[in-house]
């Protein structure tokens, strides 16, 4: 039987926007910060994203639903596959509301595992066990107090052993004896509020924190407008990201969700990106892809840093292409937008479905038209917060006094402002502002200097101490000296760096951002030659 719509969370009226901190902007400036902050409300189709993933199955199940290195799983055989280890999962004592471990690598069974996990009713926990260290390994075991660890059966030997946690290697569950098991039932329905999947984000202490993402905020961006990114049956879409990447959950469930056929790359991401029809990556990786080897791409979207300029209107030449914003505690992105080569600007768009942005300054009051102030989110993208870290969740998530009703907004630490016709252009990071020689200088705004340079396809601008900025360009044929001619010419002084270097290739880390901390280590080890 069907599931009815989902209507979305926010109350259909706006009772709430008359909040008293309003009361600071004119009456013409409180009619736009409701209009632009606002994204449409719109129903979304399923309770569970998994039971988008089941209705594709019953509806054509001898569909393609993945592709990895020569083998492929049909959609019928995929959610065959799920049930039997949906089932041993029950087996094991996994219930809805626990979480378990994905301990695994870019792979066919990866698919079973995350679609088992949540027949289940339990939320996965992934991570590529083996480049993620076994002191992170642990600490995510922890945090996330998983019992049971899905692992493949040549991995097995990296998961660490503790007491208590059953290890299930997802690949020899698949290959023992055929058995048709109906669709697996936990003890109670999955709920909108039950945990998809935790991810791991980098901390100020050193060890990451858990974010636990719901089934209704992953739900109310891939299967509704733009986040859905046109996805459909017949469509090849690429997946390439870092699987413990939120990035990657868009990737791997928006496909699926929509009957697509997941390519699964393997070393060669060009490889894999030719031969797709979408394609979601970080702008840096996307930098590295040759796009007259990507005829058949029809759509981009990319987001995790700001993309340059450059090279957005290299790609919206020929297909659809979405500069997106949001951080992993929004769920993937809460803003999108299709970018026009010709447009004055390239801008992050307006809030997705369901979803509401707030520009705030430093005191939480709405900034007017036009002034910069620290991007606020709210709506149906505000995941559930951070797992055993009440303090940094009250810290980051706030009671939204423009919803009301006990939602909660979530501080980005993206600094921005509307644009008259309301788009939000994005301005860097509260952490890229920093001083130099007493000077306020925005980072971002030297690296898009830079990259407006002859032939800089990627730039990073770095603080190496109170007086110092140091900068990064790829490819290694750029002309330093001319680049930062450029920011001298651009800039007032104290934004130029006092050294630019050209490398073949910036750093990544292993989600496929700019490795900012390598760059440092590189200049103040004096090998940045080394790199180039």
């Amino acid at each position: 039987m069907p599931e009815e719509p989902i209507e979305p969370c926010h109350p259909p009226a706006d009772p709430a926007w008359s909040t008293p901190r309003l009361a600071t902007l004119s009456t013409a400036d409180r009619h736009l910060f409701r209009l632009f902050g606002q994204g449409q409300r719109v129903p979304v189709p399923h309770v569970g994203i998994h039971h988008a993933i089941e209705a594709r199955a019953a509806a054509d199940p001898d569909a393609v639903a993945a592709e990895h290195l020569g083998t492929s799983i049909t959609y019928g055989e995929l959610d065959r596959q799920a049930n039997r280890l949906a089932t041993r999962l029950g087996e094991c004592g996994v219930r809805p509301g626990d979480n378990v471990a994905l301990f695994v690598q870019r792979s066919i069974p990866l698919l079973v595992g995350i679609l088992a996990t949540l027949k289940a009713g339990a939320a996965y926990v992934p991570q590529d066990v083996v480049v993620a260290p076994e002191a992170q390994l642990r600490h995510i075991m922890d945090v996330a107090a998983t019992k049971v660890v899905l692992t493949l059966s040549h991995l097995s030997h990296l998961v660490p052993a503790r007491t208590g946690h059953l290890r299930v290697e997802i690949d020899t569950v698949m290959a023992e004896p055929r058995r048709d098991l109906p669709t697996y039932q936990p003890i109670r329905p999955v709920r909108r509020d039950d945990g998809c999947y935790v991810l791991f984000t980098s901390g100020t202490t050193g060890r990451p924190n858990g974010v636990t993402v719901t089934h209704g905020n992953v739900g109310n961006i891939l299967l509704t407008e733009p986040g859905d990114l046109g996805m459909r049956p017949g469509l090849r879409v690429g997946q390439i990201l870092n699987i413990s990447f939120d990035m990657a959950a868009w990737e791997i469930l928006g496909c699926l969700a929509h009957g697509a056929t997941l390519v699964i790359r393997g070393k060669d991401i060009t490889e894999t990106a030719a031969d797709v029809d979408v394609l979601i990556a970080t702008p840096t990786i996307l930098s590295t892809i040759d796009p007259g080897r990507c005829g058949r791409v029809r759509v981009v979207a990319v987001a995790g840093e700001p993309c340059p300029r450059q090279l957005a209107d290299r790609w919206a030449r020929f297909c659809t292409f979405y500069n997106s914003c949001g951080p992993t505690e929004t769920t993937i992105v809460n803003t999108m937008r299709r970018h026009d080569p010709a447009a004055a600007l390239l801008t992050i768009g307006r809030p997705t479905p369901n979803n509401t942005v707030y520009v705030l300054d430093e005191r939480g009051l709405p900034c007017a038209l036009g002034e910069t102030g620290e991007m606020w989110a709210g709506g149906d993208c505000v995941s559930a917060g951070y797992l055993g870290n009440p303090d940094l969740t009250a810290q980051r998530y706030q009671p939204d006094p423009f919803l009301g009703g006990g939602r909660l907004m979530f501080r980005t630490r993206d600094l921005g402002r509307w644009t008259p016709d309301g788009e939000l252009e994005h301005l860097g990071r509260t952490d890229d502002q920093v001083k130099i020689r007493g000077f306020r200088v925005e980072l971002d705004s030297v690296s898009a200097v830079l990259e407006a340079t002859h032939g800089c396809a990627r730039a990073v601008t770095l603080k190496v101490d109170d007086r110092t900025l140091v900068s990064f360009m790829a490819p290694a044929q750029v002309d330093p000296d001319a680049a930062r001619d450029a920011v001298a010419a651009a800039l007032p002084y104290y934004c130029v760096p006092s050294a630019v270097y050209s490398l073949a290739a910036l750093p990544l880390t292993r989600n496929g951002k700019v490795d900012k901390a390598a760059l440092l280590r590189l200049a103040a080890a004096g090998r940045v030659e080394v790199a180039a």
